[in-house]
């Protein structure tokens, strides 16, 4: 993993809370001291957060689980989209569907829908169908793509959920512990962290903070990869020698049938 350095952090604006008076008391922990009104979060403590949930996210990725990344705020959206595809998870950028993890066999049923019209375009059924009904399924292909297009491979559940904003992300934090999946987050100071297994104290508002903190814990899920990758080549190599054994045992054994009928030939010549 990346050596976190502070100056970054600093550079970034992670260390900016929220006001004092709205900040959470359980965030008490975290928060270093108090500037002009606003309180500042203990970089240090941040930098041993991110090093503590990139190393949980490591082995998670490296496991081959698929973890899912949540953000719908309007700084953070296009960020998170980009990070979550550079390591190839899924992502919740637009509204969080109720029920995304709690009723996910819908979910799957409304993902499988879209691969439906998807399929209908290419086999030329499309085009049988009247304009005003072709309107209406283009039109749902449109809002499925946009509310769930991002989670097409996720075939099952995720093995963990990273979100940027808890108070936002309310009900996605909710689902999660429901169902005792791990949730990893960036907190700020005015966020309730107790339902939070990895909590990341930070910036959870401004884009360049929220842009270096997921850079790190990314490297992290894309080292996971690169493991789980040359664990399976490695996996895969010592079988080529396995099929290779079989070929020299028959070859042997020919070798020794040929001896033997060539054997009593030798005998008769003698006599």
């Amino acid at each position: 993993m990346a050596n976190i350095e502070i100056k970054d952090l600093i550079e970034s604006g992670v260390h900016f809370g929220h006001l004092t008076r709205k900040w959470n008391p359980n965030m008490a922990p975290y928060v270093y001291t108090e500037r002009k009104g606003i309180h500042i979060i203990d970089l240090y403590k941040t930098a041993a957060k991110i090093d503590e949930a990139g190393s949980a996210l490591n082995k998670i990725a490296a496991s081959g689980r698929k973890i899912l990344f949540v953000a719908t705020k309007k700084q953070a959206k296009d960020i998170v989209a980009e990070k979550a595809k550079a390591v190839n998870m899924p992502f919740i950028t637009e509204r969080w569907p109720g029920g995304m993890l709690t009723n996910f066999v819908t979910i799957r049923k409304a993902v499988k829908k879209m691969a439906y019209i998807d399929r209908m375009k290419k086999d030329g059924s499309f085009e049988a169908l009247s304009k005003r009904e072709k309107l209406q399924i283009n039109r749902q292909r449109a809002k499925l793509e946009k509310n769930l297009g991002s989670i097409v491979d996720m075939t099952r559940l995720p093995g963990a959920i990273l979100i940027v904003d808890i108070k936002r992300e309310h009900i996605a934090v909710a689902e999660a512990q429901t169902l005792n999946i791990p949730i990893f987050a960036m907190v700020d100071t005015n966020s309730d962290p107790r339902a939070i297994d990895y909590v990341i104290p930070s910036n959870d508002d401004a884009s360049k903070s929220i842009d270096k903190v997921l850079s790190y814990l990314t490297e992290s899920i894309s080292e996971g990869l690169a493991d789980r990758k040359k664990s399976k080549e490695q996996e895969a190599t010592p079988a080529a020698p396995k099929a290779a054994a079989p070929k020299a045992a028959a070859k042997e054994a020919v070798a020794k049938e040929a001896v033997a009928v060539e054997t009593p030939e030798v005998k008769k010549e003698e006599k």
